[in-house]
């Protein structure tokens, strides 16, 4: 996997006499901004949604913690809040809106439907038993439905979450990073189909 420019840049910085220093204070910068800056996908399957959306009204006023910007398309957004049970029909769609997120990007799980199947679960063939199965999830929102209260005390857990990240990898972007060179230095190893 190639250095992005800013990954460059960064490495340059770092082997600079004192570049520590001035690293660490670009990365709590960088943290700062991407944490309070969240654009959630306008993304709802079920009544979490209606919770969801009472959590972006003035009552609870997500904007508060710089999430309140929804965006309707993927491709500008950051955060994805699955709100509601997901199907097996549905799964493949939720998978793909997860790819088309540029990195890096995060995924909570509100409501027992989401985390766990829910009350469908068990009398439904076609009920997902949580959104984990399709998609890496950040933070779980307890609740059928969980409050406003609740969703934005995840978004703070996630902004908690992010400041401790490194803003230039990641936590995923490593992870991945490191899985690709494993697969590369393995002989006569194929590439995945789609990836």
């Amino acid at each position: 996997m190639a250095l992005s420019p800013v990954q460059q840049a960064a490495g340059v910085v770092a082997a600079a006499p004192g570049g520590q220093f001035v690293l660490l204070n670009v990365e709590a910068l960088f943290n700062w901004s991407r944490a309070n800056s969240l654009f959630p996908l306008t993304f709802g399957l079920s009544c979490c949604a209606i919770e969801f959306m009472a959590a972006g009204m003035s009552r609870h006023d997500m904007a508060r913690f710089g999430a309140e910007v929804a965006r309707a398309t993927p491709r500008q957004a950051d955060l994805m809040i699955v709100a509601g049970t997901v199907t097996e029909k549905m799964a493949p769609i939720v998978r793909t809106l997860y790819d088309q997120m540029p990195d890096p990007k995060y995924v909570i799980s509100m409501g027992a439907c989401a985390t766990a199947g829910g009350p469908f679960y068990f009398d439904n063939y076609s009920v997902l038993k949580g959104v984990d199965q399709v998609v890496p999830v950040d933070v779980y929102v307890p609740g059928c439905p969980p409050r406003p209260e609740a969703l934005i005390y995840g978004i703070m857990k996630l902004q908690q979450k992010i400041m401790r990240e490194h803003p230039l990898l990641g936590a995923r972007l490593a992870a991945r990073a490191a899985a690709e060179a494993a697969a590369a230095a393995q002989p006569g190893a194929a590439p995945k189909a789609g990836a």
